[in-house]
């Protein structure tokens, strides 16, 4: 899938770029291993979409990869149609917690690259 042109607000690039400077345990972990085109596709971090702001967004094959805290356990509703949106502009999401990237980020990159291959 060529580079796609989604739009997203302006006004989210600051937050995206704090965001990037204040990364959680579980993101720095999973940029650890996602960063360099070590899968062989290259993810930012903190990627503005629409009105969000995606934790690692690979461009060239649109997926979206979420790392959750504990908050999203109560929003839930909020969460699917956040993850509408995006899918209707032909992204595939996959989410994590932070327990799952913190305790078997192995584990994870196999789901990760399963996605990729399957995307490809």
């Amino acid at each position: 899938m060529p580079n796609k042109i989604i739009p997203y607000r302006k006004d989210l690039k600051p937050l995206a770029r704090l965001l990037r400077k204040n990364q959680t345990e579980a993101e720095k972990l999973l940029w650890s291993v996602l960063r360099r085109k070590s899968l062989g596709v290259e993810f930012h971090r903190q990627v503005p979409l629409l009105d969000f702001i995606i934790d690692f967004y690979c461009h060239e094959i649109g997926l979206a990869i979420e790392v959750d805290g504990s908050i999203h356990e109560t929003q839930f509703f909020e969460d699917a149609q956040r993850a509408e949106k995006i899918k209707s502009y032909g992204v595939a999401i996959m989410r994590f917690t932070n327990d799952e990237v913190q305790s078997d980020v192995e584990h994870v990159l196999l789901k990760i690259r399963e996605k990729l291959e399957e995307l490809q």
